[in-house]
């Protein structure tokens, strides 16, 4: 007995698959083969006492008066025959017959019967109809009792010694065997690219994670499994490479204000004389900043990277108006709306998008910054658009990335964390749009295109709360 169970339970699915099918087919063929074992006797006997029966009343017809047949031939559709009185005994019987079968007497109210009779020892077994002898003929075997003719056939051989059972269970342990063999074979084909699947699995370590599973030819459960554990590690991939990266280029950011600050910090303790310890203070504490400006940046992009926005319907064009109306310096920013596209997601981050984006416009733009407001196939469209220098066809993506700032943005925010777009961008995304920069007669045009909000999208999803959206830092 293991865990509880009479019988341990086979760990391989092919073998619990294959011992189940067994198990139903041995049943019910067990079943099956009970019934037509009964059907088969039933249906030789039958047809076996209604030949004996046939014989036996065709016999009593040809009887006469005339003629007493004291000593009957065999009939050639019967393997015995005799004529015995009430109490058992043979009167009559043909010359070549074997020696008697001592016949059960019927009952005072029986006129037809079949049953099988058995000679001396049982060895030879007959299926036998019994008559009664009509009163008018009795007298033909002396002194008027009631006597009973019967006809028998040898029972058949595949009837004796349970022959018919033999064979038939035989048939079902065949019908069993087949019946699991296939089972076995079949899910051990079909379970074969599991077996695939899972080698190679594990295979895939952290230390690799280009390896992929075999997807099989087929479109069943399987290979849609593989399909998607093939996605699985290449977003798995995707997702540890962007983050050894991002760890690379943290700790390189990091690395040139901490070196910066220690060196500050030693100076002044080894020069007391020469350093003014105010102005150290001061430079450290710039440079402490600095490390939060950055630090918050990454907090701010690992944040926006993990958590799902609480969406909500959000009107784009109060939206902007609220970004543009709060911009009380820089160069102006013109607003120019079509239509009134609402969209659904965080207020907050889209909030923090459009004022990054604006932001970083005006930076850049020597005269004015101009937003617009539209909507069309689906979506709706915000560009913000400067006069400034622009930005070359090759960087249009690099600015994205984290950390990564141009010359010209150096120039203008030397304190930036060149994380602004990035955040920006990782926003967009989880809101299931797109962030990219286009080309423009003058300047740099950065369009933010979002999934309009139809009719028949919910209003409120409920989803994983998050905390309110922090503050982007500037790019």
């Amino acid at each position: 007995m293991t865990g509880g169970r009479l019988l341990p339970r086979p760990r391989s699915i092919r073998a619990r698959y294959t011992l189940t099918v067994a198990l139903l087919s041995l049943i019910v063929l067990t079943a099956i083969g009970a019934s037509l074992d009964f059907v088969t006797r039933n249906a030789v006997e039958a047809r076996l006492f209604q030949a004996t029966q046939r014989t036996a009343v065709d016999w009593i017809v040809s009887m006469t008066s005339e003629r007493a047949p004291l000593t009957p031939a065999l009939p050639r559709r019967a393997d015995l025959l005799q004529v015995t009185d009430a109490r058992g005994r043979v009167v009559a019987a043909p010359a070549q017959d074997a020696p008697p079968v001592r016949m059960t007497p019927l009952g005072t109210a029986e006129r037809v019967r079949n049953r099988t009779e058995c000679g001396p020892g049982g060895d030879q077994c007959f299926l036998v109809t019994a008559i009664r002898i009509p009163p008018q003929l009795n007298h033909l075997f002396g002194q008027g009792a009631t006597h009973y003719i019967h006809v028998g056939k040898a029972r058949p051989a595949l009837l004796a010694a349970h022959r018919l059972e033999l064979l038939t269970g035989a048939g079902v342990l065949a019908a069993t065997a087949l019946a699991a063999w296939a089972t076995w074979a079949g899910v051990g084909r079909t379970l074969r690219p599991v077996a695939a699947i899972r080698a190679r699995a594990s295979q895939i370590t952290a230390g690799d994670l280009s390896l992929r599973v075999p997807e099989p030819p087929r479109d069943d459960e399987i290979a849609q499994l593989a399909r998607t554990a093939n996605r699985t590690f290449a977003e798995i991939e995707e997702t540890v490479g962007c983050q050894r990266q991002f760890a690379q280029i943290v700790s390189h950011e990091l690395r040139s204000p901490v070196t910066g600050l220690r060196v500050r910090l030693e100076e002044a303790l080894t020069y007391p004389d020469e350093v003014d310890p105010h102005d150290a203070v001061r430079a450290a504490l710039a440079t402490t900043e600095r490390l939060q400006s950055i630090i918050e940046g990454v907090l701010t992009y690992a944040r926006v990277k993990r958590e799902v926005p609480t969406p909500e319907p959000v009107d784009l064009v109060a939206l902007v108006r609220e970004e543009t109306g709060s911009r009380t310096y820089g160069p102006p920013v013109r607003v120019h709306v079509a239509g009134e596209p609402k969209v659904l997601g965080n207020r907050s981050q889209l909030a923090g998008v459009l004022g990054n984006l604006i932001a970083n416009a005006q930076r850049h733009a020597e005269t004015a910054v101009e937003v617009s407001v539209a909507s069309g196939n689906g979506e709706a469209v915000v560009t913000v658009s400067d006069d400034g220098c622009g930005v070359a066809p090759q960087d249009r993506e690099r600015v994205f990335e984290p950390f990564v700032r141009l010359a010209d943005g150096r120039r203008r925010d030397p304190g930036g964390s060149g994380l602004g777009l990035a955040i920006c961008r990782a926003i967009v995304r989880a809101h299931h749009g797109t962030l990219r920069i286009e080309d423009s007669p003058r300047g740099a045009r950065f369009a933010l295109r979002l999934p309009l909000l139809s009719p028949d999208r919910p209003s409120a999803v409920a989803t994983t709360a998050i905390r309110p959206a922090p503050v982007i830092p500037a790019h």
